[in-house]
């Protein structure tokens, strides 16, 4: 049994072939070698000498510009080797160097311990007196004295440089010689993530400069449309790009399936149990295979679905599969990646969490359940199948939704679309003032000093904390004044200051915690969650002490959140108009209120409740488009639903979005009303749920004509009569889709077209 095998079951064997509508083949490629001008220290090369390793063209490049002092993004595919291509170097200084330190950064607490394995074996090989070591939160607290006085590199992620720069008097032998900052897999920090992590940044250069460290930035990054910029906007230097040109590594035969539930019809089957169905059949092809889920729940889902029909079919392998997924307690993700990297684990259903560079070992298929958001982590996942130049195969799963299916339906785009810009907002006022905070507590903030460092918008933004009493002036800047601590209180994740809900077991184990927000979503009384393949049962949620209690218990329903949303318009930064269509961009108000809850079993509605939760009110950015009220009148004269078909527009453009600007669809938050108050008419807005904006509605107002274009032709050209998922359904949508017209939707769509054309000549 093999992939070959596995690939002809699909094409050729029901009920797979009947789902399977495209197959594109990546050829096999060769490597191709470089060479060093000047060898590598002779320990390090007897290192490669005894693992059989040959350094490839991209290698040899990046060792090179390190060595010069550059800085360098490495932004080569998956599986090519990033990793030795800057260790190498970084060691070779901390051979040469006796005092020289350097600091590791990863996303995630079980990348930098994977990784931690591989330096602790170099330093095992090739002694340098380095004494590697992960520092985060898992550390035990007697270790992590030692680390701070010995370790010459430490491992650790920006949840926890975010919190230890407030302790730089401990840190001073590390910081006074730090010669390198190691970022890896830097794709990963864009959005409100990545303007956090970039203020993070700006805060340890301040430090640095403070005990005058200047030490060299070397990335890591998959494939960006604008790697210069986004290294620039997340470490402040402009870096040597070394992309996949140069990229040198060896890769085996590669399949890629496209296998559309669609395809025979909507809600003939569910996408998450063909994926289950499709990793059931890998596991017993003697393939192993990972496949990824869009969320946590539906890795817990998917992961059970597969379980039942081992068990169903009596097939040995039941216990073999697994879910992943952050959340999890360290030992209990190690324990997962151990099993999945020797063999134990055959199947695996993972969130995003193993997108990343985790060692797993490696694996013949991997299952895209679905458009994991952008074309960045399609390939990521993509990658982690065929590590080496074994043959390997990728199955993607669209969902009945309009990106799947725009995309499902058009291969020569999935397969040719040019690479996203990452955005990145430093002078997001809610992100900002956090960090100035911050800066503020770890040493003294004079203004001259905070423009340099955090740009024009922190002297106004200052001002602001002062006034509020936050920060205190001193002859020696401002300090910060109030409790708790500002590193506790400011969140990577999110905008703002946010507080987290714990998930307490009824024996008070914490299964998880989650942001206040997704907690009045997904924890709310009623409310069922998924863990590790269990479901329980929220039984309480007290935002006083932000606890949310829940029961271990089996049930066949699951949960979805209702909520209202009000828009208030605050300021319209940009507009064009074409015949009394307007097209706009601005500050928007947005208040969410989750009301009530529907379980579901299956696709049914079986029941509705009321919540009585507080709303939450934030200020964002929003792109919205206002209909002339002629056209409005003329639709109701002819008994049109428009709002139906604002309704349509409105999801079917939320839908596509993200192949225009790099985020997940639920980044994103839509309205749409036959007459808004602030606009006095018909109106479709589409906004940003994260406080202040990241720019992802200014990206889409200026790339306007190629989502109408590409919205239009969607839902013009889906076969459906009436509309459905693969057109104008939102799986998302808390009115159940009701009401909607797709005619309506259509000539809303094309009202788009005819504003945007002469405004912005993209197209898809």
């Amino acid at each position: 049994m093999s992939v070959e095998s596995l690939l002809e079951t699909l094409t050729r064997r029901a009920p797979y072939r009947d789902f399977v509508t495209h197959v594109e083949e990546r050829p096999a490629r060769a490597a191709r070698d470089g060479r060093l001008v000047e060898p590598l220290a002779p320990a390090l090369a007897e290192y490669l000498a005894r693992r059989g390793v040959t350094l490839r063209v991209h290698q040899t490049e990046a060792i090179t510009a390190i060595r010069a002092g550059r800085h360098v993004l490495l932004t080569t595919p998956p599986a090519s080797g990033k990793t030795l291509a800057f260790n190498l170097p970084v060691w070779e200084r901390l051979l040469t160097d006796p005092v020289a330190t350097a600091l590791y950064l990863y996303p995630t607490k079980a990348l930098a311990q994977d990784q931690w394995t591989t330096l602790a074996a170099l330093a095992h090989a090739v002694p340098a007196g380095v004494a590697p070591a992960v520092y985060d939160g898992d550390t035990p607290k007697g270790r992590r004295a030692r680390i701070r006085a010995e370790s010459r590199l430490v491992l650790t992620n920006f949840y926890m440089l975010h919190q230890t720069i407030a302790w730089a008097h401990q840190w001073e032998r590390f910081w006074s010689h730090l010669a390198f900052v190691v970022i890896d897999e830097a794709h990963v920090y864009r959005g409100v993530f990545g303007s956090n992590v970039a203020l993070v940044l700006r805060r340890l250069k301040r430090l640095l400069d403070a005990v005058h460290a200047s030490p060299q930035f070397v990335l890591a990054s998959a494939t960006l449309a604008n790697p210069d910029e986004f290294s620039y906007e997340l470490t402040g230097v402009h870096p040597q790009v070394i992309d996949e040109a140069a990229d040198g590594s060896a890769r085996g035969r590669q399949h890629f399936v496209f296998y559309n539930p669609e395809a025979l019809g909507p809600g003939v089957t569910s996408p998450h149990q063909e994926t289950a169905r499709l990793l059931a059949a890998g596991v017993e092809h003697g393939v192993q295979t990972l496949a990824f889920a869009v969320s946590r729940q539906l890795a817990e889902l998917v992961a059970r679905q597969a379980r039942d029909m081992a068990r169903a079919s009596r097939a040995p392998w039941a216990e073999a599969v697994a879910p992943y997924r952050a959340g999890y307690l360290p030992a209990e993700r190690r324990a997962l990646e151990g099993a999945l990297r020797d063999g134990r684990i055959r199947g695996m259903v993972s969130t995003n969490a193993l997108e990343l560079g985790v060692d797993i070992g490696s694996l013949g298929a991997v299952i895209l359940s679905g458009f994991p958001g952008t074309m960045v982590s399609a390939r990521q996942q993509a990658g982690r199948a065929g590590r080496g130049v074994d043959a390997s195969l990728v199955i993607w799963v669209p969902f009945a939704d309009p990106l799947d299916q725009y995309l499902a339906r058009r291969p020569a785009l999935f397969f040719g679309r040019p690479h996203e810009h990452a955005l990145i907002d430093r002078d997001n006022p809610y992100i900002l003032s956090g960090h100035l905070l911050c800066a503020a507590a770890e040493r003294p903030l004079d203004r001259e000093g905070a423009a340099r460092w955090f740009g024009p918008e922190a002297d106004g933004a200052l001002n602001q904390l002062q006034a509020r009493g936050l920060l205190r002036e001193t002859p020696r800047g401002l300090v910060y004044q109030a409790r708790p601590a500002a590193h506790q209180v400011v969140a990577l994740d999110t905008t703002g200051l946010q507080a987290t809900v714990k998930v307490l077991r009824d024996d008070q184990f914490v299964l998880e915690t989650m942001d206040w927000t997704r907690a009045l979503s997904e924890a709310h009384p009623g409310a069922v969650l998924l863990h590790g393949a269990e479901t329980y049962v929220v039984s309480s949620l007290d935002l006083t002490h932000a606890v949310a209690a829940v029961k271990k218990q089996r049930v066949d329903y699951w949960t979805e959140p209702m909520r209202n949303v009000d828009i208030h318009i605050l300021d319209e930064r940009a507009a064009r108009e074409h015949e009394s269509v307007r097209l706009s961009w601005g500050d928007v108000e947005v208040t969410d209120r989750v009301v009530g809850f529907k379980t579901r079993r299956g696709d049914e509605v079986v029941a509705q409740d009321e919540l009585d939760l507080p709303p939450v009110t934030y200020r964002t950015r929003s792109l919205w488009l206002t209909l002339p009220e002629d056209y409005s009148r003329q639709r109701r004269l002819e008994h049109a639903n428009l709002f139906g078909g604002l309704h349509g527009a409105e999801h079917a453009l939320v839908g596509l979005m993200p192949l225009w600007v790099l985020c997940d669809r639920r980044d994103l938050g839509a309205l749409s009303v036959g007459h808004h108050p602030d606009t006095g008419a018909a109106t479709i807005f589409i906004h940003e749920h994260a406080e202040g904006g990241i720019g992802l509605t200014e990206r889409g107002f200026e790339r306007a004509a190629a989502l109408a274009a590409a919205t239009h032709a969607l839902v013009r050209d889906c076969p459906c009569q009436v509309g459905c998922p693969s057109c104008v359904y939102s799986p998302t949508c808390s009115n159940d889709n009701v009401p909607m017209d797709k005619g309506v939707a259509i000539e809303v769509l094309a009202l788009l077209t005819k504003l945007s054309a002469d405004e912005d000549p993209t197209s898809a």
